[in-house]
């Protein structure tokens, strides 16, 4: 299975894209669309319905794209990354205390370092304007 999915991952060279699947991503975005512009056309029926008529048009609209060549890729690329996703080695408890504990302390000598840079130069522009504290 996963052979089969690293083979899906390897860029096809095809040739240019069709104009059917142009069409059909056209018609995606027309369905999706038409949906949204349903919801407020038809402001004075039931929310329920106009909401039916938002979901209708991104159901159609994705069904649309994915009988595109488009769809079928974006489908292929999001089960590799599942099948990345799972190889991932996430950290363990004490390493993630362990980094937090330095990105928070590395967060206060960055803001004390800038609140000192930011009082000498204060002092030095209140010094060469002749103004007094």
């Amino acid at each position: 299975m996963e052979q089969r999915l690293r083979d899906m991952a390897e860029p096809q060279t095809s040739s240019d894209t069709s104009s059917r699947d142009t069409a059909l991503i056209v018609l995606a975005l027309l369905a999706i669309f038409g949906g949204i512009v349903a919801f407020y056309w038809y402001g004075e029926r039931p929310l329920l319905l106009r909401v039916a008529m938002v979901v209708g048009g991104v159901v159609v609209g994705l069904g649309l794209a994915w009988a595109s060549s488009f769809g079928r890729d974006f489908w292929r690329f999001a089960l590799v990354s599942r099948v990345e996703l799972r190889k991932v080695v996430w950290p363990g408890r004490e390493e993630t205390i362990r980094m937090t504990t330095v990105v928070f302390f590395f967060a206060v000598v960055m803001g004390v370092f800038f609140w000192g840079l930011d009082w000498v130069l204060t002092w030095m522009t209140r010094l060469l304007t002749g103004q007094s504290a």
